[in-house]
This record gives C-alpha cells, structure tokens and sequence, in this order.
C-alpha cells in the first residue's frame, strides 16, 4: 500500500473522532485571548517580564505649520480663571434612556482675557496741555476675549450612554467626542465673565499703566477716561 492510501486512524470502536464544529471554537478562542490579556496584565508584576511586553510611545507628528499673523492693538489688562461643571443629557423621544440616551458629567476649566483696544485711537483721543505736564487720554470701555479651554484641567468625570450609543461608538472614527460639552463649558464660562470684575479691573490696569508711562515721561497729572 502506498503513501497515498493511506486512511486515517479509526477508534477502536470503528467510528471516526467528532470533529469540533467551527462555531464551537469561538468560547474557546475567547478563553484563550481573555487569559492571554490576563497574563499580561500581569507579567509587569514578575521581575524581567515587564520590559519585555512594555508599551512605546512614538511621536509622528509632522512639522507645525504657521498659517497666519495677526497684529493686536489691544493691551491685555486682565484674566480670568474659571471652572464649570457641565451635565448634559441626550434623550429620544419614546425610547428609554438605556436603550438610547446620553448623560456626561464634565468639568470644564478655562481662562478669559480683558483687553482694552488701543487700535481706535486717534488725534483727538489724546489731549496734552501746552506746557506738556498734564495729559487726558480716551479709551474705550474694556472687551472680553472668547473663552480658551485649558484640557489639561477639563475632564469627563462620568459617561453615560445607551446600548445603542454604545453599538454606534464601535464604527465611530471618535467614539470619545466631547466637543458638546466643550462647547457648552466655554459657553457657562463665557456668561460668568461678563458678570465678573474682569472688564472693571482691565480699565483699572490699564490706567496704572499708562499713568506709569506719562509719568516717567515727565508728565505730573494724567487722566484716562473710557466711554
């Protein structure tokens, strides 16, 4: 008999080993990769095996491209920091919230400029007395800048989202979004600027300052005045 009839062995009862059907394969393939992931959860705790299955950061980032220059004629007199904590919940109508809904809890941390703009003055902004000691000067009220968050200090602190969120995150380019909240923090923040000090202590700054200036200049009486 040669090698190519040969058959396969047979038990000893005359019937051929049951194979495992390919659908039965898939709990243990789960069991193999759950317990491989297990290992090495845990194999930084054995001496020597942490080095070996340690993670590497590469920086691939390309060059930073410079796309604009803006001149600013604005003294920055004044800044803000501000914190918000922002719940923001998703529903649909007539299906419940663990089926499909969102709730995050996010604290939001960012700053807020005031500047008073130096770019509208003219001539007849400054007025100087003939003997050149005394100086009144025109401004405009103080602004406040768009809020700039700070993610360093933003952070979900809780996620909470429905089956259907959940199924949608898997084929989502960005399963983590927070633009909302993001926007909706820089938004509150915003709102708590205006009803702050900042416009009142960026004029109060700016008057130290440019009093400060004349006065190294040889002027004895300077008024600055915003309308």
């Amino acid at each position: 008999m040669t090698s190519t009839d040969a058959k396969p062995e047979e038990s000893p009862s005359g019937t051929r080993p049951a194979r495992l059907p390919w659908w039965g394969k898939v709990p243990l393939a789960l069991v193999v990769v759950a317990g491989l992931l297990f290992l090495g959860s845990r194999l930084d705790l054995l001496p020597g095996f942490g080095d070996l299955f340690g993670e590497e950061t590469h920086d691939r980032t390309g060059p930073t491209l410079l796309e604009s220059i803006q001149d600013l004629d604005r003294y920055e007199a004044a800044s803000g920091n501000f914190q918000v904590v922002v719940d923001l919940e998703k529903d649909t109508k007539y299906l419940p919230d663990a089926l499909k809904g969102t709730r995050t809890l996010f604290i939001g941390a960012g700053t807020v400029s005031s500047y008073v703009d130096f770019g509208s003055i003219g001539e007849k902004s400054v007025q100087v007395n003939d003997d050149r000691t005394a100086a009144t000067i025109r401004l405009p009220h103080a602004s406040l800048g768009k809020p700039a968050m700070d993610p360093d200090r933003s952070y979900a602190v809780s996620k909470q989202r429905g089956l259907l969120d959940r199924l949608g995150d898997l084929f989502s380019d960005n399963p983590a979004d927070e633009r909302a909240v993001n926007q909706l923090a820089a938004r509150h923040i915003g709102e708590a600027a205006k009803d702050s000090e900042l416009t009142s202590r960026a004029e109060k700054n700016t008057t130290s300052m440019l009093q400060g200036l004349l006065h190294s200049l040889g002027f004895t009486q300077v008024k600055v005045v915003y309308a």
